[in-house]
């Protein structure tokens, strides 16, 4: 199953609004950090490194949320519910640096730790919440 993002709250990723991402834990617990966000093809993608939590539990359960507020108004926000369509590190390099641009106006992302394996989780849309 899956829905359509609405056209109307798409401007959300063309701003610096951050992602509340949602996984689950083993013992199937939620865990939720902030997140760069991304829009493409009908999906949303989220960035992180190999070994870290979410990447470990998106490993194990693919099913996330993710609340994306827009920063200039906080009552005004869209909630997604899906899976994990595919995790890949094919261009994830090139799309965290894509985000670094977006987020922090750098060409490069400056937080790379050494030996870091970025890696790029598309995730299918299944369910839509949004207001305001």
């Amino acid at each position: 199953m899956s829905a359509t993002f609405p056209d109307q709250y798409r401007d959300l990723f063309q701003k610096k609004a951050f992602g509340a991402f949602t996984t689950l834990m083993p013992d199937g617990g939620p865990q939720t950090t902030p997140v760069w966000v991304d829009y493409q093809d009908g999906e949303i993608w989220v960035n992180s490194a190999v070994g870290r939590r979410k990447d470990r539990n998106l490993r194990r359960d693919p099913r996330v949320a993710i609340a994306v507020i827009d920063p200039e108004n906080p009552y005004r926000y869209v909630e997604v519910r899906g899976r994990v369509r595919e995790i890949t590190q094919d261009g994830a390099d090139a799309h965290i640096d894509k985000m670094a641009k977006k987020y922090l106006g750098q060409d490069k992302y400056p937080y790379r730790q050494p030996g870091e394996q970025r890696v790029l989780y598309k995730i299918s849309i299944e369910k839509v919440h949004a207001m305001g």
